[in-house]
């Protein structure tokens, strides 16, 4: 695993727009072979997308054989109600680039047999070839997805009720009103995650900083989905520092000593 300290949310945030960016480039995808990226929602991931917007407009990168695969998505939500993962991601990112409508598959909320849907999105993936670079947030209590704690790290893409202290999270997207933050979502699961060929998670804030602590120094465990990341071959977590607040000092002294040299972004465009 690798570990990417950035002094702040913004050089975060464009770190892994870069890194984002380098991988799509050095793939050269075609029609025949585009590039696969999963995508997460969230707040963590905004400046990534803003970044990634003004690196297309530079014109550092097509999203015309980049292929998107997203996350997860509220069951019963409307695809048009402004908080459903559908309406954030055409809003905060795809509207703004030139990716074909098509490319973008984003599991279905409202589908008549959602246990269906989410064996086609798996089938979908498998068919392509394959995640090349997934991307991801994480929450308070280490989840990935909404694959919240005691998540089997073996998890496939499956409808997923949401806990308590989700819908209480969520619910400062519908004005602060629990009650209207639906209970149950669609996910990919974190064996689903585990299976691209890159997973890339994004940690920033102090309300994080147990979350990666455990990810980074705890054992393996399906109480903190974060940690399944120990077990991929080519795991990158990219935090800020406020969220390094409980790691260990030498554990923080030797990743910042291990990647001085990786941490511009700009290197990762060169």
């Amino acid at each position: 695993m690798r570990l990417i300290i950035q002094e702040n949310y913004q050089s975060l945030s464009e770190w892994v727009a870069c890194y984002t960016v380098a991988q799509i480039k050095k793939a050269n995808p075609s029609p025949s072979r585009p590039f696969l990226l999963g995508l997460p929602t969230g707040s963590s991931p905004l400046g990534m997308y803003r970044c990634l917007i003004d690196l297309y407009k530079k014109g550092d990168v097509s999203f015309k054989h980049v292929v998107t695969f997203n996350m997860d998505e509220y069951v019963g939500l409307p695809e048009e109600h402004p908080q459903s993962y559908h309406s954030f991601m055409w809003n905060h990112f795809f509207h703004h680039i030139d990716i074909p409508p098509g490319n973008v598959h984003i599991l279905n909320g409202n589908a008549a047999d959602p246990a269906a849907e989410c064996e086609r999105f798996e089938a979908r993936i498998k068919a392509l070839g394959g995640i090349d670079l997934f991307l991801g947030g994480i929450g308070p209590d280490g989840h990935i997805a909404f694959n919240e704690p005691g998540s089997s790290l073996a998890s496939r893409t499956r409808v997923k009720t949401l806990t308590t202290d989700t819908l209480l999270a969520n619910s400062r997207f519908f004005d602060n009103d629990i009650n209207q933050v639906p209970q149950t979502a669609l996910t990919v699961g974190i064996g689903t995650i585990l299976d691209a060929r890159e997973v890339l998670l994004m940690v920033n804030g102090h309300n994080k900083a147990r979350a990666l602590a455990q990810g980074v120094e705890g054992p393996v465990s399906q109480m903190w989905t974060i940690s399944a990341l120990q077990m991929h071959r080519k795991g990158i977590i990219v935090c800020d520092e406020s969220a390094c607040a409980e790691l260990k000092v030498g554990t923080y002294r030797y990743f910042k000593d291990i990647e001085k040299n990786n941490l511009d972004c700009n290197r990762l465009l060169s």
